[in-house]
């Protein structure tokens, strides 16, 4: 309950975009390969910056 308002640390804000980005890649790589594999690269540069806080 206390909890309710806790804001989210960069590490997790980072961590949801990059699921976020690897479900959109999944999902696009059936119509539109182009567009899978940007938002792949996307998610790839993300990972890195977790990788660089930790």
């Amino acid at each position: 309950m206390f909890g309710l308002f806790k804001k989210k640390s960069e590490k997790e804000k980072l961590q949801a975009q990059y699921e976020s980005l690897l479900k959109e890649a999944h999902k696009l790589s059936t119509t539109n390969r182009k567009m899978s594999d940007q938002k792949a690269y996307e998610a790839e540069e993300v990972m890195k910056k977790l990788e660089k806080l930790t």
